[in-house]
């Protein structure tokens, strides 16, 4: 079995679990609803968990590493966070 120490890990993987609950929910809509329109609908809604879970893990692991990254390593992270961002974006 796991021994989770770190409430920060956990918190992380809880919402990793989350995610991949409902990604695995939405495949199986899409199968239930068998049709093209619907399977494009359940993708929108999609569209909006993957950032949202990308910024809370990212949120908790900043957190977490609060005290043990330096201050030039904290805007790094986040210039790279940011910078994902800014490359997915649509023009």
């Amino acid at each position: 079995m796991f021994y989770v120490f770190d409430k920060i890990v956990l918190s992380m993987a809880a919402v990793r679990f989350l995610s991949a609950t409902i990604e695995f929910s939405a495949a199986m809509l899409m199968l239930y609803f068998n049709r093209v329109e619907h399977a494009f609908k359940i993708n929108s809604v999609l569209a909006l968990v993957g950032p949202t879970v990308m910024i809370t893990v990212t949120t908790l692991g900043l957190v977490g590493l609060a005290g043990k990254v330096s201050p030039w390593g904290m805007v790094s992270i986040l210039a790279g966070v940011a910078l994902i961002f800014l490359g997915v974006r649509k023009i």
